[in-house]
This record gives C-alpha cells, structure tokens and sequence, in this order.
C-alpha cells in the first residue's frame, strides 16, 4: 500500500465512524419534533426510534466483525454503508413509527458492518509500532462523533423536518463508500465459522431487556409485559452463554471474560457510554424546552463536552505511563460522574456557561477513558481476531448507549409524569402535556425535575461502575 494511500485511509475511516456514532446522537434532537409531528409517537416509542438502531448496532456488530474476518473486512464495510444509506433512505420516507422503526433497525446493521471493520482495515494497514497511535485517534472519534452527530444534526434539523436528519445521511453514506472503495486494502481472510444462532439469541435478550426498562414506567414494574420482558432476557442470555461455551467456534467466547483486564475494560466502556449517551438523550430536550435554544444552538450547545477530547486526547497515553492505567481510569470515572451530577442541578434559571462548563468536566473524563479502554481490550485479543476485538468494543459501547438512553429516559419520564399539574396529568411527553395547558405552566418544571432526576440516576451509576472497574482491576492485580 502506497504511503499516500495510507494517509489518507485514516481520516477516511474515522469519517465512516463519525457517520454511524453520530448518528446514534444526532436522533435525540429530533426527539421533541418527533413528539409535536404526525407520527404522534408515545414516550415509549420516542425511546424505540432511539434504541432500535442503537440496540441493533450494538448487538450484531460482533457477527459483523466476525463476518469481515472471515469474507473479507473492506467488502463487509462496504456492504454495511450500502445498508446504512438504504436504511436512512427509509427512515426519511416513513409513514408511520412502525416502518420509521423497521428503517432505523436497517440503519444499525449497517452501522454494525461498519464500526469493526473500520479499525480492523486500519490495524491490517498501519505499521506496527503506529497502531496504538491508530487505535487512540479511532478511539477518540467515537467520543468526537457523539458531538458531531448533536452539532450536525441540529444544522440540519434547523430546516424545520426530523426527516431531513435522515435524508441528509444517504449522500454522505455512499460518498464515503466511494472513498472506501478507492483507498481500503485488501485484507486476509481468516477461516472462522459463523454462528447466527448466537447472534439471534444475544438480540432477543437484549430487547426483552430494553422493553422491560422501556415499558416499565407506563405499564407498571409489576406487569405482564414487563416481567416477562425481564424474564425473556434472562433466559435467552443464559441460553446464549451455554450455547457458547458449547460451540467450537463461538462468536463471542463468554471465557475470554476470565481475562480481568478485558473484562473490567468492557464494564467501563459500557458506563462511560452510558452516561454519555443520557446526557446526549436529555441534552437536546433540555435545551429546547427549559432554556429555549432553538434546534441549531441546541445541536452546538453540546461542543464544549469535545473540548477536553481534541485538546486532550494526544496526551492520555503520557499520562497513562505516569500514573498508570488504573489511576487514569480513576481519573476518567470521577470526572465523567461529576459532571453529570453537576448537571443535574441544572434548571432554567442556570446560565449557559455553568453548564458548558459541567459538560467540560464530563468530557475530561470521556477523554480519559475512551483511548485507555479502548487499548486494553485491542491488546487483549490476537491479531487474528482483530474484527471480532473491535467488535466486542463497539458492543460494549452501543450497548451502554442503548442502557443510558433506556434507563434515563424512563427515570426521567415516571419523574416528569409524577411532577405534572393537575390538568395535564397523564401526559407522557412534554409536547403533550403542552397541549393541554396552554400557557405551559408547570410542564416545564416538571421536565427539568425529570430531567435532573434522570442525570443524577447516570452520575451515580457512573461513579458506582468506575469505582467497580477499578477495584477489580487493583485486586486483580494484587492477586497476580
């Protein structure tokens, strides 16, 4: 591969990332005129039209990673942007919230194909003493693509329609798949099975789970759909594990999770991403209704969260050797879960800049985190299974996203429901409840009260799983 093919293969694939992380963020400023538009969606659907591609993506992007190993990875990325751009396609054009939620789980196989073969071209491509280089800068355009996909979609929902949000990406999808063709390498193929079985297994398990949390508020913790979502995803995650173990090429084998560094590294992905994409979900609504930003200003009023990671970025990895993986971890998680609770003091008196600066204190601990984790999970695995590593962190990733935007969006809604005046209770959405009081009054109190209810749920979920990441690292250690 010539050197200026090389170079230029870099921006070419982190641009894909951006595309399909974006994505996952640029949906929840659409989320209040989703709720006013003649969809009329339900706060639980509101959720679905985020989740549906977040839990695909998170959920297939292991079997797509093993697909790229074993067909080739730069046909299997390929493939994926085609899917992306048909899906969006569909998305833009939606009737009604069940084919809008058909084209949004289209989107995230696509997106799925992407995000692993991203990395796994790079790695094939790249010398080896420029892959921790190659996996730090990847890694930071995950974080970078959450702010470009609010900043980007606010530009474009400033035209007045959702759809725009989803049409806009078809053009973008098939030039990068253009650039894609032009510059990627060829990989080897490696020999490896196949298990769709599994792959069916760990999707079901994770919507059961999801419709569980979703559905909880609305139907009732103690009802039938909710428990037997519970239960569903208890099962089939029991059965996914056994079959497995059993399996002479498992997708994902459930015994590479022995590994403490690998296994700590996961559960800290999943937080990071958990608190961050609840912020993202609550963000873009309490811009728009508590501080009345309009849909642009919203999408750029999350930028100073990207601060910390383009000026900070280049220098974890010196901090790192300083102070250690564990120290930096540390460092990660107390930032991160303080600016969310910071955050959640906020109200509609709270000055723009005291917020921004919450959300500084937040991405200092996302810079922190993301090139860290994302080093000790590619260095866990061998080069062999470089699609499948990738895979396991764009899962571990996804999936926090699709547990942050779950489990905030239902605090946030039993709080708001609870908080409502008289004459608008029973209301789901703010947008509802707007309709039926006139002049507002009270709704918007009752949304930040939810708002802030939501965000100390993801603070204190953050701190609590950072100080487990880093306990069983430290014992771990000790114990070795």
């Amino acid at each position: 591969m010539h050197l200026k093919e090389r170079t230029s293969l870099l921006p070419i694939m982190c641009a894909c990332v951006v595309l399909v992380v974006g994505m996952v963020a640029a949906v929840n400023l659409a989320v209040p005129m989703l709720a006013a538009s003649a969809l009329r969606p339900s706060a639980p659907e509101l959720v679905w039209i985020v989740d549906t591609y977040v839990v695909v993506f998170a959920c297939l992007v292991i079997p797509a990673g093993a697909a790229g190993d074993r067909f080739g990875r730069k046909g299997v990325l390929l493939a994926g942007l085609g899917l992306f751009a048909a899906g969006t396609l569909l998305s833009a054009v939606a009737p009604d919230v069940a084919v809008l939620l058909a084209g949004r789980a289209l989107t995230g196989l696509g997106a799925a194909a992407v995000l692993p073969n991203t990395l796994a071209v790079l790695l094939h491509a790249v010398p080896a003493a420029r892959r921790p280089a190659t996996i730090a800068t990847w890694a930071s355009m995950t974080g970078i693509g959450g702010v470009a996909g609010n900043a980007g979609g606010g530009l474009l929902l400033a035209g007045g329609s959702w759809r725009w949000l989803f049409a806009a990406a078809v053009p973008v999808a098939l030039a990068a798949a253009v650039l894609v063709a032009r510059t990627a390498p060829v990989s080897a193929r490696h020999d490896r099975r196949l298990d769709p079985v599994a792959a069916l297994l760990l999707v079901g398990a994770s919507v059961a789970l999801l419709l569980g949390i979703v559905q909880g508020p609305e139907a009732g913790w103690g009802s039938a759909v909710v428990v037997t979502g519970f239960a569903v995803a208890a099962v089939l995650f029991t059965v996914w594990v056994f079959a497995e173990l059993r399996s002479a090429h498992p997708l994902l084998d459930p015994r590479l999770f022995r590994i403490a560094g690998l296994r700590s590294a996961c559960l800290g992905m999943t937080a990071i991403f958990f608190g961050m994409f609840a912020l993202f979900y609550v963000n873009a609504s309490f811009l728009q209704y508590a501080k009345g930003f309009g849909v642009l200003a919203t999408g750029l009023g999350i930028v100073p969260l990207t601060v910390p990671i383009i000026l900070g970025g280049p220098h974890v990895g010196r901090l790192s050797r300083r102070i250690g993986i564990e120290g930096t971890v540390a460092l990660a998680f107390a930032f991160a879960g303080a600016g969310l609770l910071g955050l959640s003091t906020s109200d509609t008196q709270t000055s723009y800049p005291a917020y921004a600066a919450w959300l500084v204190v937040t991405g200092l601990g996302v810079t922190l985190a993301l090139p860290t984790l994302s080093g000790v999970i590619a260095g866990a695995l061998p080069a062999a299974q470089a699609g499948v590593g990738t895979g396991l962190q764009a899962t571990t990733r996804e999936f926090g996203s699709a547990l942050g935007v779950a489990v905030v969006g239902t605090v946030s809604t039993a709080r708001f429901a609870a908080a409502l005046p008289p004459d608008a209770r029973g209301a789901h959405t703010v947008a509802e409840a707007l309709a039926r009081t006139p002049h507002g009054t009270g709704v918007v109190s009752a949304f930040v009260s939810g708002t802030d209810a939501g965000l100390r749920v993801a603070g204190v979920a953050v701190l609590v799983l950072g100080g487990l990441v880093v306990g069983e690292s430290w014992w771990s250690r000790r114990a070795r």
